[in-house]
């Protein structure tokens, strides 16, 4: 360890820091250019070989010419899944206004409700609740 001073251990660490970026910058490249609907199939192979041919410099060219278009491409994914997890999540609830499940709830409801003010009977109530749950 003598050999090795300490200013070459830090330019090594900020040498492979800089290469897990480029690697991530390269990826989300990549990705980005696949989920991208808009490109046609050629333009995504010149990006793609651009990207590989030259890779610092193609990468730098894709963010600065795309680089806006990727940001909004990130945000509808964004709005896509966080819409499609509330209406799953509506549909698992069932508080959705057609789709029954909350009205048989509140039919129930009102049935204990007419029970225990002694509108209906306890037999009464058994046969309603029978009919709503058939």
């Amino acid at each position: 360890m003598d050999d090795y001073p300490l200013l070459n251990l830090f330019l090594t660490m900020l040498y492979l820091f800089l290469w897990v970026m480029w690697f991530f910058l390269l990826f989300k490249v990549i990705t980005d250019l696949f989920r991208d609907h808009s490109l046609n199939g050629w333009a995504k192979a010149g990006w793609l070989v651009l990207v590989i041919l030259l890779p610092y410099v193609g990468v730098l060219i894709y963010l600065i010419v795309r680089g806006r278009s990727m940001h909004e491409r990130d945000e509808k994914l964004a709005k896509d899944s966080e819409a499609a997890f509330r209406d799953y999540v509506r549909r698992a609830a069932g508080t959705e206004g057609s789709s029954g499940g909350s009205d048989h709830v509140k039919d129930l409801a009102k049935l204990a409700e007419l029970k225990d003010k002694g509108a209906i009977n306890a037999e009464e109530y058994e046969q309603a609740k029978a009919k709503l749950l058939a």
